[in-house]
Order: structure tokens, then sequence, then C-alpha cells
């Protein structure tokens, strides 16, 4: 369907015209969609070809776009996208093709012969896509109210001198120029200073956290050897490369007329589109945003709380927002906190559930089981429901109430493979583990071969012991994917370290760490599951080569000194052995009962 065919079949549903408490002559049409958190991913119910799917809320892709997963999955055919054109994100380049989708349902209106971009990597929280700028820009402008689980997609008339701000009644509201939009460069894009340094921004709905490109933080004079930064793990996005990000304290972030101080900040060694940082959904959560691209301008409101997602920081600092001028003390942004985006309460049980989904996100769990509960008590049957409580009591530390509603979700509905998968998850972490199986088992049954959750179900499967099975998932998942997938790395890991947990099928476990190790070269987990299958095939400097080279990048496994133990042992090498072992019982006391379950042993 040609994209223009989206406003004439989204006209049918979007609200009548109200005037803006502000302007008596300025006008509204409002199309309504509604958004459910999943952590920091905002997710929107879609169906394509009649059946349900998630599609990640993305104002930062260009264009609507499916996963290869999805389109295999969905038995969508593929056509090549024009010549020399090519998809690109933080992970740098990646090739992309063309579907269509014959009947795409979004807002309850069925789309008919609706085009997707198709892009290789997966995209998490069970996505089977992301809805673009395509989408968001149909009428001009676009509200994002995460907080409260919305986005309106608006149609102004007679508004070009009225502030768009319209929820702010006494609240104070920023408004910033941003940069022209158009089909060809949708995004939206604006300045913001960094310890008084200008950058530009672009705001990204699905990037999940904030981030900055290593060139705009070393401009405000932060490198990841500065003082105070720690490492905080890899992201990807579309691109075949994982790219290292860090967390480092920044005096001052203003954006508007608000000034994030003595805050930290994620940046990272990615590419980005002609910007120094993606404004991510911490943001929007911590915000209401309205996108007014007819006035070529961006309004925005602070609901309250820690602006920016944080958690892989190792402490908790300060990193509350306040109008300029004004300085917070510590114990002022650390006990305040966020509110709903306006004093407008849940009308129904979908309202609740969405606010409490936003709140889980922002990690603020007694509220957001509070709303979850009203939406429980509101309507009963929904299984959803309790799957979504259960997460923030297991959030919030309160498992058994955590596992009695995820058994309430499936007694509702059993074939809800998430909260199946999440039930799993619960009782391996309970050490329950014929009832993880069990559920692994109906999920393996469930979920279709393509899907992403079997990678998850393999991580599982292993830590329950069960590695022929964690094997399977991650071969199901490799047949349907293309072998320039960003996780394809991690997928032949699995599958190596599944294998050779087992002791058996070293050949092909050789094969998947060979390649697992070629792609990425320095992670210390491959070669320690490289020196593994080493070890138990009998080749023992190359596994005490993989060792030593583990240990080097800083392995703090206890498995690598018992594996590189036993192959010192077997070398003649009696006391460096026993050392290693000793260091290995050290750090896990019942390692050598654990490892002869296995069948490795001296």
């Amino acid at each position: 369907m040609p994209r223009r065919g989206w406003l004439i079949a989204l006209l049918l549903v979007v609200a009548a015209a109200a005037p803006l408490p502000a302007a008596a002559t300025c006008k509204l049409r409002v199309a309504e969609m509604a958004v459910t958190m999943s952590e920091l991913r905002p997710m929107v119910h879609a169906q394509i070809n009649g059946t349900d799917a998630l599609f990640i809320a993305d104002s930062g892709a260009f264009y609507s776009m499916l996963t290869r997963g999805t389109a295999a999955e969905f038995k969508l055919p593929l056509a090549s996208l024009p010549f020399g054109f090519m998809l690109r994100g933080v992970g740098g380049e990646a090739q992309g093709w063309l579907t269509h989708v014959s009947t795409f349902t979004l807002l309850d209106v069925p789309l008919h012969n609706t085009e997707f971009i198709v892009v290789g990597n997966e995209l998490g929280a069970g996505a089977a896509g992301v809805l673009g700028q395509d989408v968001f820009r149909i009428f001009g402008d676009v509200e994002y109210d995460l907080a409260n689980g919305l986005i309106r997609i608006v149609k102004t008339k007679d508004c070009r001198d009225s502030p768009l701000a319209y929820w702010a009644k006494a609240q104070p509201y920023s408004a910033i120029e941003i940069d022209h939009a158009t089909p060809a460069s949708p995004h939206t894009t604006s300045v913001a200073f960094l310890n008084g340094t200008k950058i530009r921004v672009m705001f990204d709905t699905g990037a999940a956290t904030s981030v900055l490109t290593l060139e705009a933080a070393k401009r405000a004079g932060i490198t990841p050897n500065s003082e105070g930064v720690v490492p905080a793990g890899e992201s990807y996005g579309i691109g075949r490369r994982v790219v290292k990000t860090w967390i480092a304290p920044f005096p001052s972030f203003r954006i508007g007329d608000e000034e994030v101080r003595n805050t930290h900040l994620r940046f990272g060694a990615g590419t980005m589109l002609n910007v120094d940082m993606l404004i991510g959904a911490d943001f929007f959560l911590s915000h209401r945003v309205y996108v007014a691209n007819s006035q070529h301008k961006l309004y925005f409101t602070y609901n309250g709380g820690p602006v920016f997602n944080l958690t892989a920081r190792p402490a908790v600092a300060n990193n509350s927002l306040a109008p300029a001028g004004t300085a917070p003390t510590d114990a002022t942004a650390q006990t305040r906190a966020p509110t709903a985006a306006s004093a407008d309460q849940p009308a129904d049980a979908s309202g609740f559930a969405r606010r409490g989904a936003a709140f889980a996100a922002r990690r603020d769990f007694e509220r957001a089981i509070a709303d979850l509960t009203r939406a429980c008590e509101l309507a009963p049957a929904e299984a959803n429901y309790f799957y979504q409580r259960g997460l923030a009591h297991w959030g919030n530390r309160q498992p058994d109430l955590a596992m009695a509603d995820l058994n309430q979700a499936l007694k509702l509905k059993p074939d809800n493979l998430a909260a199946r998968v999440a039930r799993a998850d619960l009782h391996v972490t309970r050490q329950e583990i014929p009832a993880a199986v069990a559920d692994l088992d109906a999920a393996e049954r469930a979920a279709p071969k393509e899907a992403d959750v079997r990678i998850r179900m393999a991580d599982l499967y292993l830590l329950a012991g069960e590695f022929a099975s964690a094997a399977l998932q991650v071969t199901l998942w490799i047949d349907a994917h293309g072998w320039d997938n960003v996780q394809m790395p991690r997928a032949r890991f699995l599958r190596c370290r599944a294998r050779a947990l087992w002791g058996e099928e070293l050949d092909k476990a050789l094969n998947d760490c060979d390649a697992a190790v070629k792609l990425r070269p320095n992670t210390a987990a491959f070669l320690e599951s490289r020196a593994l299958v080493q070890l138990r095939r009998g080749e023992y400097d190359k596994a005490m080569a993989d060792y030593d080279r583990a240990l080097s990048l800083g392995s703090k496994d206890p498995w690598t000194y018992y594996g590189r133990g036993l192959a010192r042992l077997r070398k003649g090498m009696t006391a460096q052995g026993q050392a290693d072992l000793a260091a290995a019982g050290a750090l896990r006391p019942k390692i050598a009962e654990e490892a002869a379950r296995r069948g490795i042993s001296p």
C-alpha cells in the first residue's frame, strides 16, 4: 500500500477535532496508539496477516521494518532494495531487503499490500519489527507520552503560532527548535549542551538508553580512561558490529530550559547519523514530548525522577533534571520519584497496565505493582496483566508473588510463550530444575523455530544442565538466520558451549567455537569454551593457550582456572595445575563436584 494511503486509512479512526485550551483557533485531530513498555522498549500491538505481532515504536527509524526472522516465520518473499541502498545503524552498514505484507493491521485498521524493509538483526523484546517515521509523521506531528503508555499521531489546523504543550497548564515546559524534517530525512534532530559544549542530538525512542558518541564525550573532556568511567557492556542495532559502551560522570547536560547537573551518561564507540547523541526511551519516559513538525519545534515537560537509565552504574548518582539555574542536592535527586506525565488517571484496565509497565521500566516497582494490581482487578481474565505484575514482583525481589502471578497468567492462557519462558527462568533461579525443564519443553513446542526467544531458551537449558536441548534451540535459530546477523557469534558460542559441557559432537563444537572466536577474537567466554572442547579432545597445549588468553583478557570465571589446571596436570605440570584447581575452588567451592558430574575430572 502506498505510504500516503496510511493517511486516508488512519483518518477513519482519529478523534474529532478539538480546540486547544491555550488557543481557541488551534485544533488537533489525534489518533492514539497504545504503547506498553517492555523494559525500555516501547511496544505496539499490530497484526501481520491476522496474527498478533509486537513492534517497537522507533522514532529513530526512517521507515518501518521487519526482522529477517519475522519474514521467515510469516513466509514473506524478499526482494532486493534499489542498487546502492544500504542501511546504517550503531553497528555500521547492513544489508536489507524489501517485502510486502498482504494485510497489516494497525489501530484496528487493515492496510493491504503494505511495504516493509527487512533487516537481518533481531531487535529483542520479542519484536517482529519497528514502526518508523513513515507512520509517526503521517499527520505531521506526533506526541510521545510513554509514561502513560500512549503515542498520539496528530494533525494540526490553524496552530502555526500556538504553543502545543497543551497538557502543561501550571507546569513549565520547554520549546526548542528542531531541524526541518522531510520524507528523505525524517529524523527529529536538534541541539543540546554537554558541559557547555554544543552537541547535535536525535530523539530516538528505539534506543533503549540515551548514548553519546565517543567523539562527543571526548569534546566534553571524557575518555574511557578518565577518572570515574566504568564499563557498561556492549550494544548493537542495525549492522554487524557490537560496540563497547562506558558510563561517565558529566557536570552538566542542558537541553532547552532544563539542565541535568552532576549526572552520568552512557557513551559508546558506535556510529550515528550525523549526530553526537541519541536521546533514548529513558529520556522519553521521564518527559512528555510533542514533536511539532508543523512548526519545526519540539515541546517537552519533565515527569520527575531519573532522566537517564544507568543500570550498569555500580552506585546511585545525582541524576535529576531541574530548570536551568537550579542545583538540587544529592538527597533531592535520590528521593525525587517518577510521577505520571499528567494528573489524569487511567480510565480502564489497559490504561493502568500501560502506566504500570512504564513505572516498571523506570524500576519504580511499587508504583508498577499498584497500577498492575488495579488492572488485574478490573480485568481478572486478562493473562498478560498478571504476567506483567509477575515481572514487577520479580524485579521488586518478591519471587513468591512473582511465581503466583506467572502461574495465574498461564492458568488463564497456557500458550502465553513469554510467561512460560519467564516462569522457566524463575524456576531455574530457584533451582527448581524439573519444573524449569517442563516449562522449557512446553515453550519449545510452542515457539516458532525462527523466534529470538530460542536463544534465551538455550541459555536456560544450559543452566538446567540439558545440553542437548540447548544445542537444538540454537541450531533452530541459526538455521533461520543469516550469517551476517550480529547475534551469530554468540549463537555459535552457545552451541559450542552446550556441546562442550555435554561432551558430545566435539568436532562440531570446535567448528562453532572457531567461528565465534574468528568473529570476536577478544571474547574471553568464547576462548574458554573452545579450550574446554580442546581439553576434552586431549589437545592440552591448545587448551592451555586459550585459557591463558582468556585470563589475560580479564576473565574471572572459576572454570577457566579449573580447566587450565586439568590441562596442566595432564601435561605433567603438577604444581601449576594444583595451584589452578585451588584458585578455582576458592572462587567456586563445589566446582570439582560439578565438573565430575559433567565427566571432567583430574
